[in-house]
């Protein structure tokens, strides 16, 4: 049996080191390099804590298909830098307008506005960097780029957010759009992860397309359960305001299909994710675990 618990506190602690030396590396030294405040500025987002899930999941996806997870750190890293810079650029009074993230003031809360969204912005590129300069085996950088691009842009997490807000207010919410929106969202980044450590353990073919039918579904489970938590989560466990969603005229899952049933359409999500990894031995049991405990969560 796999203890999840002590994995994730293994792998989190990995990525954070991870984090930590290539943010150092890249931003430390004379004011010339990086002005003061817009490193502390990134560091401040970057290393705000959170449960790193996109590149522990590069990590274990290149683990299950036989390699050292740290060989996926660099692409794992970037992972994260993504996803942070989407956060600072969400939470600022252009789009969601929120004053906590992770516990803590939200970066323009804490900077303000204009540096926030030049953190945003160096944390996205810095990560095309770090995959550039440090990614091995170096025949899998321009595939690694590419997925990370193409998860990143705009036929992925911005057009997904570009679609969410466009959605906002609407009154013909259906399943169909609410999907696409968030395969885009959410999804694409999380699928990515599962791209990334495939593509550098040099999967095979079959390899490759079972993690990415899993990244897909947890990826979507994953949101399922953040609309719920939105929706009934305890506002102190989460870190961040709780019911934003519905005030802003956001479609959700429990607004368009009810309480109960998301909580049983991310139940079979998670059953698909594991489905999917029928072709893998033991080394694919974290993401198996994981696929539960994404639904179990409570923040």
């Amino acid at each position: 049996m796999v203890d999840l618990s002590h994995e994730l506190k293994r792998a989190k602690a990995l990525v954070e080191r991870g984090l930590d030396q290539f943010l150092t590396a890249e931003t430390a030294g004379d004011e010339g390099r990086c002005p003061n405040r817009l490193a502390q500025a990134m560091r401040y987002s970057l290393m705000a804590g959170g449960k790193r899930l996109r590149p522990i999941l590069a990590m274990w996806s290149a683990e299950a298909c036989g390699v050292l997870g740290e060989m996926a750190m660099p692409s794992a890293v970037a992972l994260e830098m993504i996803h942070t810079y989407s956060l600072i650029h969400d939470d600022l009074p252009a789009m969601d307008n929120d004053d906590l993230r992770r516990g803590m003031p939200t970066c323009h809360k804490a900077f303000d506005e204009a540096t926030a969204i030049l953190a945003g912005d160096g944390l996205l590129t810095l990560a095309f960097e770090v995959v550039a300069c440090h990614q091995k085996p170096v025949d899998v950088i321009g595939e690694c780029v590419r997925i990370l691009a193409d998860a990143a842009g705009p036929r992925g997490m911005v057009g997904g957010q570009m679609a969410d807000l466009a959605a906002e207010g609407r009154t013909d919410a259906n399943l169909a759009e609410l999907e696409a929106i968030h395969r885009r969202k959410t999804g694409a980044l999380l699928c990515a992860a599962l791209k990334l450590g495939a593509t550098i353990a040099q999967a095979t073919d079959d390899q490759k397309g079972a993690l990415e039918r899993y990244g897909w579904s947890v990826g979507l489970a994953f949101q399922v359960v953040d609309d719920l938590l939105d929706a009934t989560g305890d506002e102190a466990k989460m870190g961040k305001r709780v019911g934003k969603d519905c005030g802003l005229g956001k479609w959700t899952y429990p607004g368009l299909i009810g309480v109960e049933s998301s909580k049983v359409y991310a139940r079979t999500l998670a059953d698909s994710a594991i489905a999917a990894l029928n072709i893998f031995d033991e080394r694919a049991d974290r993401l198996r675990v994981l696929a539960h405990q994404i639904v179990e969560r409570d923040h």
